[in-house]
């Protein structure tokens, strides 16, 4: 496992900010030795979960044509068939995984395929399992074409905390199943905009693992 580029700054900007204010804290008031240390201790988890929050770890299964794993760690908050009137103008069956401050954030591609779609959307913050956060709140839409499922539609969706969405991938581009496509930072869902003659393999409520678990099937 390692730390994701884009929480290099916000890691060490908390520890600067937690030695500050634990420092001050304890030149200024004076406190006991024991509420010292449960500041300093508080401080240093504090750090600590910020550098967690960024983990990227190492995920491998068994990609093939015909699946779709994925793109993020968290709950699946979302199964229904849903009108798309951005790109497909057609039903598409969407699964959406909302990702809490404690899952992993960095994202992957659920299949693999040419980035045919681009677009970053500006928006609300609402609560990301609320079911209008994927019209209403920031996002980010990528169309991956992919030879079995035809094209298949990612959406980066901000939550109520999230201020930053990370898309690399671009128009043009070509994307490999299971590998990191962004992150969200801090809250965050995931939608999939599936074709409908796909069989969903997940139900609403259940834990998934982005790059791991099997999301649908296509014969």
């Amino acid at each position: 496992m390692k730390v994701h580029s884009e929480g290099y700054k916000i890691i060490l900007l908390t520890l600067v900010a937690v030695t500050i204010l634990v420092s001050t804290i304890i030149i200024i008031f004076e406190i006991p030795g024991w509420i010292e240390i449960m500041l300093t201790v508080a401080g240093f988890l504090l750090v600590i979960a910020t550098t967690l929050f960024f983990r990227v770890p190492t995920r491998s299964a068994a990609y093939a044509g015909g699946n779709i794993f994925s793109g993020a760690d968290g709950k699946v908050v979302v199964v229904e068939d849903v009108w798309d009137d951005e790109y497909f103008m057609s039903k598409r069956r969407q699964v959406s995984v909302f990702m809490s401050v404690t899952n992993v954030h960095v994202n992957f591609a659920p299949l693999s395929g040419e980035v045919k779609y681009f677009k970053h959307h500006p928006g609300k913050y609402l609560f990301a399992w609320l079911p209008k956060a994927s019209t209403e709140n920031e996002k980010t839409t990528l169309v991956i074409d992919n030879p079995v499922f035809g094209p298949v539609m990612v959406r980066q969706v901000a939550g109520a905390f999230a201020r930053r969405i990370v898309c690399h991938p671009r128009e043009g581009d070509t994307v490999t199943q299971g590998k990191e496509i962004g992150i969200i930072k801090f809250g965050s869902r995931v939608d999939l905009l599936l074709p409908l003659n796909v069989t969903v393999k997940v139900k609403p409520n259940q834990l998934v693992k982005g790059a791991e678990t099997l999301i649908a099937t296509i014969q």
